[in-house]
């Protein structure tokens, strides 16, 4: 396989294990230490605190494991390797951000449809030019 090929396969993929680790610095570096949740229970916190907020604000309330569910049914509907890729990222961020469920189904299935339509679109089928393609007889000895 050519780097010009490679590249466009593997590019989701790293991607994706990129958004894996800012999950988890977003998990146990932003929102999980004491010290910051402290910063933000006082009035006059820093300008942070509001988007902290918004972000425990959204795994509280599930919103992040149902935003991952409605991109993943929007995956198998529409055939598009970039919906798929959304669906497998949105899965990996609502699985570390506490929404286990709805996460890991939405990153099973987001993963799987990315291969699948990463497979149909990169390999091609092989066959004989004169294979049921041309719909030629052939006559037996």
């Amino acid at each position: 396989m050519s780097a010009r090929r490679f590249v466009p396969i593997a590019l989701p993929w790293f991607l994706l294990v990129a958004a894996g680790l800012l999950s988890a610095w977003l998990r146990y570096g932003f929102i999980e230490p004491p010290a910051l949740a402290q910063l933000c229970d006082d009035g006059d916190g820093p300008a942070w605190c509001g988007a902290r907020t918004a972000i425990v604000i959204g795994f509280n309330t599930y919103s992040y494991g149902v935003a991952a569910l409605i991109v993943t049914a929007l995956a198998l509907i529409f055939k598009k390797p970039w919906l798929a890729w959304l669906a497998a990222t949105l899965g990996i961020f609502a699985l570390i951000l506490y929404c286990y469920y709805a996460g890991a189904v939405a990153l099973l299935i987001g993963s799987l449809r990315l291969v699948r339509l990463q497979a149909n679109g990169t390999v091609a089928t092989p066959g004989h030019p004169d294979r049921h393609g041309n719909r030629q007889i052939q006559t037996q000895p």
